[in-house]
């Protein structure tokens, strides 16, 4: 038998219903929503180790593309290993300002990231720019200036917020070197800054530019969907560690835990993290305070430099979206990133209200996953970015706080572009949009004629704009059915249903 379709309208969306009352989503129409500007990523070595641009022709014929599909603008990794290289305070800024006078010759906007980070060894990095080679040499001497595991690895991707107020960099502490950075690149880009092409400064907190731990890193040998570990060992947070337990009266809470298992560990099988487990300990409480307070602090000093070098420009910083046992009790993965979030505790409020103070953006990823996918392939992992993400944007918003978004993996498909846009625009509460989103990112495969026709099916969505093309089912129907004659031009052939 056939089965016949009338077509209702509910909250926005078109939706077909049959008479047995089985209702099949369709998209949502976004037109006439409010336009949310869109930046793209550009390739990590956009900028190549001789300060220059890496494929200028390439460089200039993509941005023309991306131009054609209406985004406002790109975003721009700054990397402190390639700007301050040649040594302390010696800038090279030439061929960032190259790359900046094309973006404003195509009249597209930047978002920049102040980056002071590594590039390669995490998820997505095909790439690699280390640390300043005089920062490296110096970690030489004192290894102690990078993170460190229990079992003393050191992790070369940044510095330790241990040495923030140290003054172990050739006479600077952390904060100086940050400082003067950011500085010299207001003053060098002026010009980008007074005519509007520099938008938002977006500015690196932690590895990949995240407000985190290195917890997770792969160069160390952890798979997802690990735990991770502890990253405090270097001799200056253990001392801040020690401090704080001591002036508490409790001196034998002056060390971390030593029942957390190892990076690829899952939280069941570890005396801390399991249900039940010393986490929710009176020590668990006070280590696990201080790991989150202490990260949280560094991001306070360092978003205070940045509103006052970068005054009148917008703020933004990067929070990872930690999805991964996020159905347990401990929410052990974000435990270890220094996310004192768990079943019972929400953990991003003080993030965020840290944020509302300096008045930056929120700027927070995994906006396009799923969480029926999470479960489907990889059901041990105990996901979900989709609850995770609510969490976080009621907590931000909450706090009065501005939130933008990026997808945290590659996203060319429709599913995950509309996981976006309902992240972006929620429907129940239309005055709290994301303020901007950044897709993660360009390359040759965006480029291809299907992946960029869909994408800028994507950008008109989120600029409010009208599609040819509404409804359409998802996932992909079967047969098609026999519908009423008005109805055909709406729906066929994009709706359907089952034939018996």
């Amino acid at each position: 038998m056939h089965v016949s379709l009338r077509l209702i309208q509910n909250r926005g969306s078109l939706i077909a219903m049959s008479e047995e009352q089985d209702v099949i989503e369709l998209e949502r129409d976004y037109t006439g929503t409010k336009h949310i500007p869109i930046f793209v990523m550009l390739p990590l070595d956009a900028i190549n180790s001789r300060n220059e641009i890496d494929d200028l022709k390439s460089l200039r014929n993509d941005l023309n593309m991306l131009k054609k599909t209406s985004v406002d603008g790109v975003m721009v990794d700054c990397w402190w290993g390639l700007v301050e290289a040649k040594g302390p305070k010696v800038y090279d800024w030439s061929g960032y300002k190259n790359l900046f006078e094309i973006v404003r010759e195509l009249q597209l906007k930047l978002q920049v990231v102040m980056s002071f980070h590594q590039c390669g060894g995490n998820v997505g990095d095909d790439t690699f720019i280390p640390l300043p080679q005089w920062v490296r040499e110096v970690g030489k001497e004192n290894p102690d200036i990078f993170f460190t595991n229990r079992k003393n690895k050191r992790n070369p991707e940044c510095l330790t917020w241990g040495v923030d107020e140290e003054p172990v960099l050739r006479g600077r502490t952390g904060l100086e070197v940050y400082r003067d950075f950011m500085e010299n690149f207001r003053q060098e880009m002026t010009e980008f800054f007074h005519d509007g092409t520099i938008v938002e400064i977006e500015v690196g907190l932690g590895p990949c530019g995240e407000l985190r731990y290195p917890s997770y890193p792969e160069t160390q040998g952890w798979v997802y969907p690990g735990i991770g570990e502890f990253q405090c060992y270097d001799k200056y947070l253990l001392k801040g560690l020690k401090e704080v337990a001591e002036a508490q009266g409790h001196k034998g809470w002056g060390k971390p835990p030593s029942n957390t298992g190892s990076y690829n560990s899952k939280p069941q099988y570890t005396e801390f993290f399991r249900d039940g487990g010393d986490y929710d300990s009176y020590y668990g409480r006070f280590f696990l305070g201080w790991y989150s307070k202490t990260l949280i602090e560094h991001g306070d000093r360092v978003l205070s430099i940045a509103i006052t070098v970068f005054s009148g420009t917008k703020i933004a910083a990067k929070i990872s979206g930690i999805h991964w046992w996020y159905q347990t009790a401990s929410h052990a993965a974000e435990l270890t990133c220094g996310y004192y979030n768990t079943s019972f505790r929400d953990g991003y409020s003080s993030i965020a209200q840290m944020f509302a103070k300096h008045k930056a953006t929120f700027n927070f990823t995994c906006v396009e996953l799923l969480t029926s996918e999470q479960n489907k392939y990889h059901p041990e992992a105990m996901a979900d970015p989709e609850g995770l993400v609510q969490q976080v944007f009621k907590s931000v918003w909450g706090a009065g706080v501005s939130v933008a978004s990026e997808n945290a993996l590659a996203c060319y498909d429709r599913r995950g572009y509309n996981k976006i846009l309902e992240n972006a625009k929620p429907r129940i509460d239309s005055e709290r949009n994301v303020v901007s989103f950044t897709y993660l990112r360009l390359n040759p495969e965006l480029m291809e004629h299907d992946n960029y026709l869909e994408f800028t099916r994507f950008v008109r969505r989120l600029h409010g704009k009208s599609i040819s093309d509404l409804p359409v089912v998802m996932p992909k129907p079967k047969t098609v059915p026999k519908m009423a004659k008005k109805h055909e031009k709406v729906l066929n052939p994009l709706i359907s249903a089952s034939k018996m």
